[in-house]
């Protein structure tokens, strides 16, 4: 008889902890998988599916992010208003000149579950345009490839 039991993580034994991620001409798509692994915490041994155990994490420099290919003319953004005929589409291009932040950010939400889990993960994702952000007060380590 196997008298092993399968270690299920609690709500409670959380250590989580602050990641800093510099984008500086780093490939979006690799960027928003190391992201996505890391806001689940499937990097952690103690991986559990139902919970939240995922690190917080910062990215800076959202604006030097790259992509390969012909995506900067190809790639499209839809967004609708809700009336007929109120859908608009807007390239890569000039996403990445208005919001940078956002680009990241609809790549990294379209890797995590789309239940209240993955809400809540996601809310666990800081990005901004430049070098600068608020969270030095959390001593965030640098992402460790």
């Amino acid at each position: 008889m196997n008298t092993y039991k399968t270690y299920m993580r609690k709500k409670e034994d959380q250590d989580r902890q602050w990641i800093i991620v510099d984008a500086s001409y780093q490939i979006l798509g690799r960027l928003s998988t190391k992201t996505a692994h890391k806001l689940r915490g499937k990097d952690k041994v103690d991986f559990t599916p139902h919970i939240d155990n995922g690190d917080f994490i910062i990215v800076v420099n959202a604006e030097k992010i790259k992509v390969t290919g012909r995506k900067l003319e190809n790639k499209k953004y839809y967004r609708h208003s809700g009336y007929p005929g109120g859908l608009k589409e807007t390239q890569l291009k000039t996403m990445l000149q208005k919001k940078p932040e956002q680009v990241i950010y609809q790549s990294v939400k379209g890797m995590l579950p789309k239940t209240r889990l993955g809400q809540a993960q996601l809310k666990k994702l800081k990005i901004y345009s430049g070098p600068d952000h608020p969270h030095q007060a959390q001593q965030p380590k640098p992402l460790q490839s």
